[in-house]
Order: C-alpha cells, then sequence, then structure tokens
C-alpha cells in the first residue's frame, strides 16, 4: 500500500513517491536529524520476511557503501521501522536518462559524456568486485549541472534467490513516463546480456554488454533490442542484431566500433573490461582513422577492420600513459622515499618548505637562507640572492611559481616584512609587495594568495609594481589560513576561524583544530563550510581534499563542482609536524599554526615528521598470549587508550589521546583497511561496544561537559547524547549489558565516584547504590564490567578512604547488599571478566597481571589469585598512581582487552625511541614520498 506523505520511518518523513519497482516502492523522504533529502527504497514483504535474504542483502549493501564514487549515488543505510525494512539512498535531482531519451537520441558529444561517466562507474565497482547486472537508462540519473549518477548499483544481485535466476525481479523503477500500456517496464529484458538471459552467471561483460545498449540507445534514439513482450525481447537479444546502419555517421568511428564490440553476443569476443571502454572513450578523435573506419564500414567488413581501430585507439593510451609515467616525477611510476636532513631552527615557526607543481623540485629554508634540491640531483643548493646576513630577519613560506621557475617567501622581522620573487636558479630579488607574516601562500595562475592577519586574502602580482588586492574580506575577529585559489579560478579554498580573546589565542593550542574549512566564491562570496574541525586545507588535481587535526593528515574525495565532500575522510599521515606561533600588535593577537607538509599536483609529498623520541609518551597496541609472546598491530606509535575488542573480535576500538586532542577510531586486525575515525568533535575517549557490534559509546566534552554519545561504528550517522546532563560531574562509559539495554557508566562529581545504569529504551539513568566511593583527590574510576550473563558486576575500590590501594569486588546485579572480595587486600584494579564468566582478570600492581576463577553455584566463590603472565613492560601499571602516570586520575580507563577464547590479550604499550649512540647528534629531516599520489588514491578512492 502506497505510503501517504506524513508518513515517519524513525526520524524520516516522507515527502511524496518517486517510483516503484520489482524492489520495492521509492519515497522522497526527509532527514530531520541531518536536514536533508533522501530517497527511502521501502522493500517488498517478500525480501523483508526472509532473513536469508536479508543477510544476504545487507552483506551486499556494506560492500555498496565503500564505492565512494562521484558517479555512483550513494547508499547511505539499510534500516528497519516497526517491521519494514528499507534503503536510505542519495537523493539525486534531475531526470533519469530514459526521461531523456523519450524526446530522440543525444547528439554524439552529449551521449559521449554521459558515457565516460557511466563507463567511469562501472569500472571503480568492478575494481571493488560488484556488478551493477540492471544497467538501463531508468538507471542513469542526469542532473542539472551535467553529472552523471548510476542508481541500484548491485542491489538486484544483492536480494536474488539463490534458487532462481531473479532476471525479471530487478532493480526497476518505473514512472508513467516509462510504462507501457499494461503499466509494466520492458527495460530490464531489453539490456539483458545473452549469457545472462541463458540462466547463466553474470559477470562484468554482463555490464560491458548492458554499457553497449545504453550508448546504442543514446546514439541512435533507439533500443538495440526490442520485441512485444518480454519473450520477444529475449529472443531478439538472443538471436537478433541491432540495426548497425542506424548509427549516426558524425558519430567518432572508434565509438561505433565500441559498440560493436561490446554487444558481441559471445562473452569471449566481447570487449572483456571497461578500462578498455574508457580508455577508447577518451581519445581524440582523428580524421583519418575516422575515414577508414567510415569506409571500412561502407564496404561492410565490420570485424577485422573495426577490430583494428579499436586495438589503434588502445595503443594509443598505453603510449600516452607510458609517456606521462616517464615524466621526472613519475619516473618508474612507484612510490620512492627518502629524506633531507635539517637543522633545529628552521621548524620552530611557519612554513619552510614546498614542492614543484610538477614535483621535481624543493625548496626550504636552511640557515636563514633558501635551499633548492631537485629530485634529479644528489645534494641541494643554495638560491643566491635568497641569504640574509642578519639573523634577526626571518625567511619563511616559500611557494614555487605554477611553472616551477620562480619562487615567492616572506622576509622580515618580528610580523613585519616583505613578499619577494626570485628565480630558481637565483639573481635579482625583486620585493613585489610589502606584506606582515602571511597565514599562508599559494601561486596560481591567478595570482599569488596571501592571507593577512588581521585584513583577509590578499592577491599579490607576481611581477610587483601594483599594490596588493584585498580578494576576500572578513569580519572584524575573523581569521583565514592557508588560502588556495582553485582550479578554476572563481573560488578559495582556505581555513576559517573566529578570533578568540588574546588570553586564551595565547594559550589554546588546539585553536586551528577546532576551524573550519570553507569555500568562498569570489563573485557571490557566499561561504560553505566543507567541514568543521580541521585545518591546513589543500585541493589536489586528483580529487582529494587534504586537511590537518592535530597531527594527522586526512584526505576525503571532493566533488570540484558542487564544493562537497563525496566520501568519509581517511588518516593518510599520522605524526606531522605542527607549529603554532602568536602574531599581531598590542592586544590584537591571533595563533596561527603551520602544518608542515606540501603535496605537488603530480601528487609527490614532502613533510616533516612529529617522531616519537627517548622518554616520548607514544604508545603501540600489541596483543599478548598467556606465554608472554607479544606482536605489534601494524599502526603508527600514538597516544593510544583503552583498547576496546568488538563483540565478534575482528575489530578494535580505541581512542588517541595527544594531550590537545583526543579521538575515538576503529581498526580491523585483519590489517586490510586503515583506522576509521569515528568521532570529529570535541575530545573524545574511553570507547565501549555496543553488545551488537553496531554502535560505540564514548565521552566526550562537545557540548561543553563531559556527558557520553554514541555512533555507529562504521562511521556512518551523527554522535548522539545518552546521558542527562549532571552539573559539575563527568561521566565515563564502562560497560554493555549482554543483552544491550543497558550501559553501565561511571559518575565522578567532587571527590565522590558512583555508578550509574542508562536505559536504552527509555534513556533514564540511574544509581545502583555506592559502593565504591573513593574518596580523596586521589579517586580513582572502578573500571566495572558487567559479567556475560548480565548478573554480576566487577569493579574496583578503595575499602576505606585512606586505604593506599584499591581491591577488586563483585557484587550481584541487581544489588542485593551482598559483595564478594576477590582480589587481595593489598591492591587490585581494572577488573574484566572472560567471555565464558569463568574467570575474573585483573591488575595487583606494576608490572602484573592476575586472574582467579569464580564460580557461582551454589554460591560465589572465586579462587586465590594467580599468575597469567609475567608482563614484561608497558602500561599495566597503577593508572591512579600520580607520580607513575601523566594522566589525570580519575579519568583514566583499563588499557587492556581480551580475546573471546580468553588466550590473548590486547594492551596498550610504550613505545620509546632508543638513545642514539654517545657522541652523535639527532637532527631534524625532511621526508619526500615521491609519486604519493598512488598510495593516497589506494587509501581514498576519489572517482
Amino acid at each position: 500500500m502506497p505510503l501517504a506523505a506524513g508518513a515517519r520511518f524513525g526520524r524520516y518523513e516522507v515527502l511524496g513517491p518517486l517510483g516503484k519497482g520489482g524492489m520495492g516502492e521509492v519515497y522522497r523522504a526527509r532527514d530531520t536529524t541531518l536536514g536533508r533529502d533522501v530517497a527511502l527504497k521501502v522493500l517488498p514483504g517478500s525480501v523483508t520476511h526472509d532473513p536469508e535474504k536479508i543477510a544476504r542483502f545487507r552483506r551486499e549493501a556494506q560492500v555498496l557503501a565503500s564505492l565512494n564514487h562521484p558517479h555512483i549515488a550513494a547508499i547511505y543505510g539499510v534500516e528497519q521501522s516497526g517491521g519494514t525494512q528499507f534503503l536510505v539512498l542519495e537523493l539525486v535531482e534531475g531526470q533519469d536518462l530514459a526521461q531523456r531519451l523519450a524526446r530522440g537520441r543525444l547528439p554524439p558529444d552529449d551521449a559521449l559524456a554521459i558515457a565516460r561517466q557511466i563507463a567511469d562507474a562501472l569500472e571503480a565497482a568492478h575494481e571493488r568486485g560488484i556488478v551493477h547486472r540492471d544497467l538501463k537508462p531508468a538507471n542513469v540519473a542526469l542532473t542539472p549541472d551535467g553529472e552523471v549518477k548510476v542508481l541500484d548499483f548491485g542491489l538486484a544481485k544483492s536480494i536474488e534467490s539463490a534458487a532462481t535466476n531473479g532476471m525479471l525481479d530487478l532493480a526497476t523503477i518505473t514512472t508513467p513516463a516509462m510504462t507501457t500500456g499494461a503499466g509494466m517496464i520492458l527495460g530490464t529484458a531489453a539490456y539483458m546480456s545473452p549469457e545472462h538471459a541463458k540462466g547463466r552467471a553474470a559477470d562484468k561483460r554482463s555490464d560491458v554488454w548492458a554499457f553497449g545498449c545504453v550508448l546504442y540507445e543514446m546514439l541512435t534514439g533507439t533500443r538495440a533490442f526490442t520485441g512485444k513482450d518480454v519473450s520477444d525481447t529475449l529472443a531478439s537479444v538472443l538471436r537478433g542484431e541491432p540495426d548497425w546502419a542506424l548509427l549516426p555517421a558524425d558519430a567518432p568511428a572508434r565509438v561505433r566500433t565500441l559498440v560493436r564490440r561490446c554487444l558481441e553476443k559471445d562473452p569471449r569476443q566481447r570487449v572483456a573490461d571497461m578500462s578498455t571502454v574508457r580508455y577508447v572513450l577518451a581519445q581524440e578523435d582523428q580524421a583519418g582513422a575516422d575515414a577508414a573506419s567510415s569506409s571500412a564500414a561502407r564496404a561492410g567488413s565490420r570485424h577485422s577492420r573495426a577490430w583494428i581501430a579499436l586495438a589503434a585507439c588502445i595503443a594509443g593510451a598505453v603510449l600516452a600513459g607510458a609517456w606521462w609515467w616517464s615524466t621526472p616525477a613519475r619516473a618508474g611510476g612507484g612510490v620512492v622515499r627518502f629524506s633531507i636532513a635539517l637543522n633545529d631552527e628552521v621548524i620552530s615557526g611557519p612554513r619552510f618548505s614546498a614542492i614543484s607543481p610538477d614535483g621535481t623540485a624543493i625548496a626550504y629554508v636552511q640557515k636563514n637562507q633558501i635551499y633548492l634540491r631537485r629530485l634529479s640531483e644528489p645534494s641541494a643548493s643554495p638560491v643566491r640572492g635568497t641569504e640574509s646576513g642578519n639573523a634577526d630577519v626571518y625567511i619563511a613560506e616559500p611557494v614555487f611559481s605554477p611553472d616551477g621557475r620562480s619562487l615567492v617567501y616572506w622576509s622580515g622581522e618580528a610580523t613585519s616584512g616583505e613578499i619577494r620573487r626570485v628565480d630558481v636558479t637565483g639573481g635579482p630579488v625583486v620585493t613585489i609587495a610589502h606584506a606582515d607574516l602571511p597565514s599562508g601562500m599559494s601561486w596560481t595562475a591567478s595570482g599569488i594568495l596571501a592571507g593577512q592577519f588581521g585584513k583577509g586574502i590578499m592577491r599579490i602580482a607576481p611581477e610587483g609594481g601594483a599594490p596588493p588586492q584585498l580578494v576576500l574580506a572578513l569580519k572584524a575577529g575573523e581569521v583565514a589560513l592557508d588560502p588556495q585559489m582553485l582550479p578554476r579560478g572563481d573560488a578559495i579554498l582556505f581555513t576559517f576561524a573566529s578570533n578568540f580573546h588574546l588570553e586564551e589565542a595565547s594559550t589554546d593550542e588546539t585553536f586551528w583544530d577546532r576551524a573550519r574549512v570553507v569555500v568562498q566564491p569570489l563573485e557571490s562570496g557566499a561561504r560553505t563550510t566543507i567541514l568543521d574541525g580541521g585545518s591546513a586545507a589543500h585541493y589536489l588535481p586528483s580529487g582529494h581534499l587534504l586537511y590537518v587535526v592535530g597531527g594527522t593528515l586526512f584526505a576525503a574525495p571532493f566533488d570540484l563542482k558542487r564544493h562537497a565532500l563525496t566520501g568519509p575522510a581517511v588518516p593518510v599521515l599520522e605524526h606531522l609536524k605542527r607549529t603554532d606561533f602568536i602574531v599581531g600588535r598590542n592586544t590584537s593577537m591571533i595563533r596561527l599554526g603551520s602544518a608542515h607538509f606540501s603535496v605537488s599536483d603530480t601528487g609527490s609529498l614532502v613533510y616533516v615528521s612529529q617522531a616519537a623520541s627517548a622518554g616520548s609518551s607514544l604508545h603501540q597496541l600489541s596483543m599478548m598470549d598467556r606465554r608472554g609472546g607479544a606482536e605489534t598491530l601494524k599502526l603508527p606509535p600514538a597516544g593510544y587508550e583503552c583498547p576496546r575488542l568488538s563483540p565478534d573480535g575482528t575489530r578494535v576500538a580505541y581512542d588517541t589521546d595527544s594531550g590537545k586532542d583526543a579521538t575515538v577510531w576503529v581498526y580491523s586486525l585483519s590489517g586490510a583497511t586503515s583506522p576509521l575515525r569515528i568521532t570529529f568533535a570535541g575530545r573524545s575517549r574511553f570507547p565501549v561496544w555496543s553488545a551488537d557490534g553496531q554502535r560505540l559509546a564514548f565521552q566526550s566534552d562537545r557540548e561543553g561537559d563531559r556527558g557520553i554519545f554514541w555512533q555507529r561504528a562504521d562511521g556512518g550517522g551523527v554522535a548522539e547524547r545518552l546521558t542527562p546532563v549532571m552539573k559539575d560531574a563527568v561521566q565515563v562509559p564502562e560497560s554493555w549489558s549482554p543483552d544491550g539495554n543497558l550501559l553501565l557508566f561511571s559518575v565522578t562529581s567532587g571527590q565522590k565516584i558512583s555508578l550509574w545504569t542508562l536505559s536504552l529504551r527509555d534513556r533514564k539513568a540511574t544509581p545502583i547504590g555506592d559502593p565504591h566511593a573513593s574518596g580523596g583527590p586521589d579517586a580513582v574510576p572502578p573500571g566495572a564490567v558487567f559479567s556475560p550473563d548480565g548478573r554480576w558486576i566487577a569493579y574496583a575500590t578503595r575499602t576505606t578512604r585512606d586505604a593506599p590501594h584499591c581491591v577488586v569486588f563483585v557484587e550481584p546485579f541487581p544489588a542485593t547488599g551482598a559483595k564478594y572480595q576477590v582480589s587481595a587486600d593489598d591492591d587490585g584494579h581494572h577488573p574484566l571478566w572472560s567471555r565464558d564468566g569463568q574467570e575474573l582478570f585483573y591488575i595487583p600492581g606494576p608490572r602484573q597481571f592476575s586472574s582467579v576463577h569464580v564460580s557461582f553455584q551454589p554460591a560465589f566463590t572465586s579462587t586465590r589469585p594467580t599468575p597469567v603472565v609475567a608482563v614484561a613492560g608497558g602500561r599495566n601499571k597503577p593508572e591512579f598512581e600520580k607520580e607513575e602516570s601523566p594522566f589525570e586520575a580519575p579519568f583514566y580507563e583499563r588499557n587492556y582487552d581480551a580475546t573471546r577464547d580468553g588466550s590473548r590479550f590486547i594492551r596498550v604499550v610504550d613505545a620509546v625511541a632508543p638513545p642514539a649512540p654517545a657522541g652523535t647528534v639527532t637532527v631534524p629531516e625532511l621526508q619526500v614520498v615521491v609519486n604519493w599520489i598512488e598510495e593516497l588514491k589506494r587509501l581514498v578512492p576519489a572517482r
């Protein structure tokens, strides 16, 4: 039964119908939480009532969600409301290709522009092992600005019955304009490959066939295969041929040949891969080849000469690619790393290094002079004319010209100085502007952009002679950092923040981590926020947006036309060097920050790393077995805390705390993917898995206090507050009940700690007694945990207010007044149940790890503590002892967790760099990664 406008599915409000087909009805809806319109596809009862289909469908949907391609409509989620299963999909405005074709064929140029985008989408999906199986004009959306979005990607395959082909029950959305008199669309059969029509498995060559059908229809305005009914249409697919004479003569010969090869009935003779299709469509049409192919077509020699023409196009593409990779910045095509030794003085303030746009040269400041290092040369040379004999004159912010032949840089005393230009080969230095120390500079064909504190963003003529032009003015109290003119020359990308008071500006080291990355068109001035919480943004021609939070460099796919991220951000570089410094005069001061990295247009990277040094507080995550064997996870050193294994044991959640910021992450123990950042606002710590492994609860100060929030563990959705505000109290999530209905959390208020439960049904918070009040400034968290059956709680507490150590207790849940001591009288903290509930682990003291075996029948009993393993290092120390912990008690939680079988334990260990040999000098280094774009594309697919 169709849904009426105003119907609700959870947070989604139905606005009206969009269409229906074999996979269900589709509605336009409003996401009332995120304030955006989406498409809801309500699945039919035949799917929602079949657990096997739903399980298979959900698995496939998870794969589809990973595509993140600009020409593939996104899937936001698979959700359920009141027993109804539905998909939450990206709503694509505009018309579909079927509606456009109803008005006739497309001009060849328009058809090829659409075909290229479809081919790009199919190739990206095939690389992920996903086959569409239902490509047709109705599943290709055309946005008003000319973008193509392929719809229903792979969903037909997801719900197909294992016992049938399902070839007439594919994902089809019909509209009145596309239906026959009987109200049934026959489009699916018309685009079905011969092997699929015969009941054989459909692979990527079936998508190639469907693509050929769509391209033929765009060029001719007629379907390649038609019939009076489904049977006739399938017979045409199996035995008929398209009317090749309908292909327009003004279509490039290579395209006409391509259509023929895509529609070979024998899949072994068909174009085998969409990459071939995409390369052919990308080639420039050559008149000679067109004439030869046209003559061949008129002579009727369809196969041999056409295939030769197609092969020639492909060979041309390969040769072009070989030339492209032979340029200096891509020599060898592989990733190459090396370092350049620096002196300490160059990394204490503003940015001091840059890489040329073509990636062949690096400029950096050394000994108060600019040096140039060409990648083809073994060493750097000083740039003549940039040397300064005055120690008070500072040189910073070197930037290459677009052709790489010149440099501009700032030179001055304190914050006042000049912007100068010099050839990279040295020579006369020209002052092109008087300016304060820039808050970032960039140089494109439209000129030099420089951020100026208290003024805005200035454009400076590279040749000088004209005063700087204010191209983007800021209001009082606003600051911009790192301006970059986007490729079209009509909008500026920069980091934006409102100025804090002087006292905050001079002390707040997280100032720029809480800034916004924005784009502002020069003509309209309508500023668009790209993301909250980040700085040092930079756009790459590869379609990536880079930005920095803390010491981590993130990358996300970015749509240059819409000025919007098109996929999740991924950390691509840890421990990036950040420096903050105060600029301004009198009371008009602000903290500026430099993230020390630079990326060429070709995708090579230079940066300074903030590596661990002797005695540093960086940590690593390590898996330890009961024999003492240990294996470090493949993660770089960081401020890891509170590792928690997922209920299925495949992932670990943790937080990283640098002192300035804290963030929750999820990492697959397989090591096949990069860590996934879950939180992006405030300091977020202490993750706890929900019982079903779908969400994480964590503490966050994003609303001013330290409350508890939860969010999906796949990074989707938005964080939602769980606990009520408690004045002057700190809340910490401790444990989730096995049935998923209760969250156990601790509340620290003043010198007292208590335990509470939160009901997930009604969000009611209830105290469960106060047997664990510790008192005093050394109060410690109880580290409370539910037993696997949910009937007991283990926690740590002092037996008296003045007791020097904690003791581990177990008490029934709900509380009866009984409690049982399981650790020795002298010490015990951070308890953890084994998954079978028969063993209780805890930490008796420094470098110790013990357990007791417990029994609940006929009454609670526990054995004497025995060592689990002799811990040979790491941070399993009594964290509440201030002299041993750099963290403020009582906000430090258990730093270990156990696998399901209790045979191994994940824990936090110190990552201390070994001291340098006697007599050696440690010198900072500039790290260089040639062809870094290859790593970036692998980590963050952008197209």
